[in-house]
């Protein structure tokens, strides 16, 4: 028998980890992962409680291991984007939430900035239930997308659209609002220099915007409801486009010259997260899947999947357990290729639990 594809190196004690983000500065390696709640005690378990008033872990390579180097306050943690603009460093990150319920979702986000040994507050950003930020760069144009709000009837007086800021020089200034419910994800590519942006929603479509050289305009619907994320990988010539669904089968589209169309259905619910994994001769997908069920009682315990790319389609080849898997981000470290998951919820739904590392041996 084969050894496994992937191979457990190290867990990291996390609490509703919900990203993580590996990146090199000043020679030195680092994972930074934010955390949606802990355990507060008295409480009944739920992934829709906890105390919100949270840090972000910021860890530093050491050894064999991870040490911890900063810890950063965000409330109700659910992303962080590390960017460079020029030569300056930078770590956005996203706040849900804060409080131990009732939650307050304006409780803003902010954007970090590295002084040389730590990172210290640069830009103070009014949000509301903020899911993820990405970096992306546009003929020397400098961008970033925030993606939030939550559809609630409680929240329809408060939520708000999705966003793109830009980079004016000195900070973040609003570009372009993008309208949504509740969206979570973005996806910045390009096929023969023409640029795309994907954006995922839980309530509204799920879109694919194109850059027309002033503004995204929209391109094509991807997802009708329950979008998660997205990636794009080119093979034989084609570019494909993975689409995650929390609550049907995830999608995979290929570029057919002027729009993207159906290619296969990739079976099962819970689909959260993506990484692209390229080799000379073979490519493999990694999907994460968060829960099934409703959000009141959910399933956490789950098998996510890594894929291979054979004979024209994606074919499983492993899985490998994740506890309501938040992210997934694939890194070098010396001669290997790490695999870190972020795990958020244990089977009994309390956000205590583990991330895990894994070594890539495909």
């Amino acid at each position: 028998m084969r050894d496994r594809y992937m191979a457990e190196r190290m867990r990291i004690p996390t609490s509703g980890a919900r990203a993580v983000a590996p990146f090199t500065l000043d020679g030195r390696s680092f994972l930074a992962i934010p955390q949606l709640s802990s355990d507060a005690p008295g409480t009944p378990a739920g992934m829709n409680g906890g105390d919100s008033d949270t840090d972000l872990l910021l860890l530093r390579r050491e050894g064999v291991g991870y040490a911890e180097h900063q810890r950063i306050p965000t409330p109700g943690g659910e992303d962080a984007e590390f960017f460079r603009v020029g030569d300056q460093a930078f770590l956005a990150v996203a706040s849900i939430r804060a409080g131990r319920g009732p939650y307050d979702y304006e409780v803003g986000s902010s954007i970090y900035s590295w002084d040389g040994r730590r990172f210290v507050k640069f830009q103070a950003v009014p949000t509301f239930a903020a899911k993820q930020w990405r970096h992306f760069e546009i003929d020397g144009r400098h961008f970033l997308g925030l993606a939030q709000g939550v559809s609630l009837p409680q929240h329809k007086d408060h939520n708000r659209p999705s966003m793109i800021f830009e980079w004016d020089g000195a900070q973040f200034q609003p570009f372009q609002e993008i309208p949504s419910q509740w969206a979570y994800n973005w996806h910045h590519f390009a096929i023969g220099g023409q640029h795309f942006l994907a954006h995922a929603d839980n309530r509204d479509p799920s879109r694919l915007y194109r850059w027309d050289g002033g503004r995204f305009v929209e391109h094509q619907r991807l997802i009708e409801t329950e979008g998660r994320a997205f990636a794009d990988f080119t093979i034989d010539g084609n570019t494909y486009l993975a689409c995650a669904v929390i609550d049907a089968d995830s999608l995979l589209y290929r570029w057919a010259g002027d729009r993207f169309v159906s290619h296969q259905i990739l079976p099962g619910s819970g689909g959260r997260e993506w990484a692209v994994i390229e080799r000379t001769d073979r490519l493999y997908l990694i999907r994460v899947n968060f829960i099934t069920g409703g959000r009141e009682n959910p399933t956490t315990a789950l098998q996510s999947q890594l894929y291979q790319w054979i004979e024209g389609k994606l074919e499983v080849v492993e899985q490998f357990p994740t506890h309501g898997g938040t992210d997934v981000a694939v890194y070098p470290d010396g001669d290997e290729t790490l695999v870190a998951i972020s795990n958020s919820l244990t089977p009994d739904l309390r956000f205590s639990t583990e991330s895990v590392i894994y070594a890539f041996n495909g």
